[in-house]
């Protein structure tokens, strides 16, 4: 049932004039006021764009792409190459033909941003939304993002995640493309076992995502399957080795300073580790940098790894070892099928390969 100005008159307890006045922003209204009045559109979810909300499917040109930080690189790749599907090469006249205007929202990193935004694209009967970048793991959050995006889609919003699993229960989705991050661990670290790296340091990303445990898991996989941790066999040897996992990674953003910060801490608790294994290539050039500061080689003295293989990863010196994400081509791929240009995979959900980079910050350690 469609929700009128009346209706949200009604709630806040005000005249559909007053409720006008707030919403246009145009006439002074007491902030006791336009608080009730913005509480009750929040509460009834109540669509700004009275003409379109009357059509039952009716949407607009817009379309929202949703990012932790649009200077991130990561964020900032994908976004650019979904909006590059989502805009369309034009005819070359400057008129709009089938192409949507995608407008980039910077979250960072907040769930209440997050849904925010989604509100604010709901009232815009956004054509659709491209969420990018690991979810939020908190009970809460995902039961109130499942209900936002139903709302999105039965009001004829498509809605594709790019580089996150899909919410658990929701059939809101068109499509979901979430990279193999936890593989992508496993092969990182595999890769540093094979070279004889027995004692391996972790600087993870944030607690909360999805991102951060899935690398992580893989990271340990890797680990257990060389018999290093997590394998003892008594109850005493798996608590210990519990505790080695866990002295041995440090959580922070993902950003240089907690590359940084992580890997100076990590070293002093265990001044014999060999490599360092960063949650992004961001954090692991903070890696680099801490270990120069301490007057040690990469990778003579300790080897660094990173992920995604971000554009600047190669020209790190020496050049970073990585996982390689399919960012632009995923970002193409969550635009096309938020235009509708594609066919959405089996099942709607498609799990994006990532591929192991060999590069010079990564040796065997020195004996």
């Amino acid at each position: 049932m469609t929700v009128t100005l009346a209706d949200v008159a009604a709630r806040a307890r005000v005249s559909p004039a007053t409720v006008s006045r707030v919403l246009n922003g145009n006439y002074p209204v007491a902030a006791s006021t336009r608080e009730r009045v913005l509480r009750a559109v929040d509460d009834l979810d109540y669509v700004l764009n009275g003409p379109a909300s009357s059509l039952a499917a009716a949407t607009s040109d817009l379309v929202g792409i949703l990012v932790n930080d649009i200077a991130d690189p990561f964020f900032g790749i994908m976004a650019g190459a979904a909006q590059t599907e989502i805009g369309g090469p034009g005819d070359g006249s400057g008129r709009a033909g089938g192409e949507k205007l995608a407008v980039v929202c910077n979250t960072g990193g907040s769930p209440e941003r997050e849904l925010t935004y989604l509100t604010l694209l709901q009232r815009q009967r956004a054509a659709a939304v491209v969420l990018t970048g690991g979810a939020v793991e908190d009970p809460a959050h995902q039961a109130a993002m499942a209900a936002k995006l139903a709302k999105l889609a039965d009001a004829g919003t498509r809605v594709v995640l790019c580089g996150r699993p899909p919410l658990p229960e929701s059939e809101a989705v068109v499509a979901a493309l979430a990279f193999d991050n936890r593989g992508g661990g496993r092969r990182l670290t595999g890769h540093l076992v094979s070279l004889g790296h027995r004692r391996i340091g972790y600087v993870a990303g944030p607690l909360e995502r999805t991102t951060t445990r899935h690398r992580l898991e893989g990271h340990r996989e890797a680990l257990a399957a060389a018999g290093l941790y997590g394998d003892g066999t008594t109850m005493e040897g798996r608590l210990a080795n519990a505790r080695d996992e866990d002295r041995l990674t440090v959580h922070g953003p993902y950003d240089r300073r907690s590359g940084y910060d992580a890997t100076l801490e990590l070293l002093r608790r265990e001044p014999e580790v060999t490599a360092i294994v960063a949650a992004n290539d961001t954090v692991a050039l903070g890696a680099c940098a801490a270990i120069r500061d301490r007057g040690l080689r990469i990778p003579e003295d300790i080897s660094v790894a990173g992920f995604d293989d971000l554009p600047f990863s190669v020209d790190a010196v020496p050049a970073l070892t990585t996982v390689r994400l399919p960012l632009f081509e995923a970002g193409a791929r969550a635009g096309r099928l938020a235009m509708g240009k594609e066919t959405p995979p089996p099942g709607g959900i498609a799990t994006i390969p990532a591929e192991l980079m060999v590069r010079g910050s990564t040796a065997p350690p020195r004996k």
